[in-house]
């Protein structure tokens, strides 16, 4: 498994919450942390803007990202036309976490037959 750390920026706290709920229990991340006040200074439609927004770091698993799932149900639940979601590898980390964000991203584990 390649774990990756996933950057996605949203205008305000409820769509921050509703993105993080929405990809940790549709198992699409292991954990999201929400980082409030950033202030953005970015190029749209032709103008420079500055605003408030919120850093939304996702942990996850690289094929969630490369099978096009993640990033369709961001898009899904994101209220930007062009939201941002830009992934970052983790080259490295203690196992038992790495472990753990693939236990809980993905298929839910397989449970015994009685």
């Amino acid at each position: 498994m390649q774990a990756c750390t996933v950057l996605i920026t949203a205008p305000d706290e409820q769509s921050a919450n509703a993105l993080a709920e929405a990809l940790v229990s549709e198992r699409l991340a292991a954990c999201v942390n929400i980082l409030p006040g950033l202030t953005s200074v970015y190029r749209w439609q032709g103008e420079v803007q500055r605003e408030g927004e919120i850093l939304l770091l996702a942990k996850t698993q690289k094929a969630l990202l490369d099978s096009g799932e993640f990033v369709r149900r961001v898009k899904a639940l994101h209220p930007y036309e062009v939201p941002e979601v830009i992934a970052l590898p983790i080259v490295a980390g203690a196992a038992d976490y790495l472990a753990w964000v693939e236990e809980n991203t993905g298929a839910p584990p397989q449970q015994p037959e009685k």
